[in-house]
């Protein structure tokens, strides 16, 4: 390992918290690798590094580390430091596409793209540059392109452009569905006209459709009278 490298694991493996390790383990199935670092201190040491020298940092973990080789939480820290940096932002997009074909699981993808404030900022540049993730067939490049949208693109100029994009996502994993479902849920709080409409003539499968519609009827923020009408319109339900 290099120097940062093995600055960084010794700083997360003083952090570490078993009985914390033994919890988030369940919720990050397939993820073998995790020392129990909660994520506040995460956030933490991700700006101290981004402050320092996120270049040398990103340059390490991006040029002269096996992945396979990483704990969750080094792999989480690269994405968030790429957005506490400060960076260009065509040099941002650079480690970027380093960094999001190394995803393999939710939380990762998750807690980096709300760090991705910058996408703000730059929205259109932002956008093009997820559309080409949506074309991908790996499950968590999706997934990063649809939560990045719920995080930053819930806005009346996009909600339009986030309807089709997610009705142009042709895809099985069950983590594309989900990020999917959970983009439409929050479009409803934001636009519920807009996005009932959408409901009542999208083309999305029938799992995605109907986990859209769990998911706007578990929010607090939606009325019993709408819930109950949203209900109806669920696929498969008998006369």
């Amino acid at each position: 390992m290099g120097a940062i490298q093995t600055s960084v694991r010794e700083r997360l493996c003083a952090m570490a918290d078993e009985k914390y390790r033994e919890f988030h383990s369940g919720l990050v199935p397939g993820k073998e690798r995790i020392l129990g670092v909660r994520l506040p201190n995460m956030r933490k040491l991700a700006k101290e590094f981004a402050k320092e020298d996120a270049r040398s940092f990103l340059k390490e973990y991006q040029e002269n580390v096996d992945p396979k080789e990483l704990f969750y939480e080094e792999q989480m820290l690269e994405g968030l430091v790429i957005g506490y940096a400060k960076l260009e932002l065509g040099e941002r997009f650079g480690y970027l596409r380093s960094f999001v074909p190394k995803i393999d699981n939710w939380g990762v993808c998750d807690c980096s793209c709300a760090t991705y404030k910058f996408m703000e900022q730059a929205r259109e540049e932002s956008w093009e540059f997820l559309m080409g993730y949506l074309k991908s067939r790996a499950e968590f490049e999706i997934r990063f392109a649809l939560v990045s949208m719920l995080d930053h693109f819930i806005t009346e100029e996009y909600k339009d452009r986030i309807f089709q994009a997610v009705e142009s996502v042709h895809h099985d994993g069950y983590y594309v569905k989900m990020a999917a479902a959970w983009l439409v849920s929050v479009l409803y709080v934001k636009f519920p006209n807009e996005t009932e409409a959408f409901l009542q003539k999208n083309t999305l499968d029938d799992f995605t459709h109907n986990k859209s519609i769990q998911k706007i009827r578990e929010s607090y923020r939606v009325s019993k009278e709408d819930k109950e009408r949203l209900n109806t319109m669920k696929r498969g339900r008998k006369a």
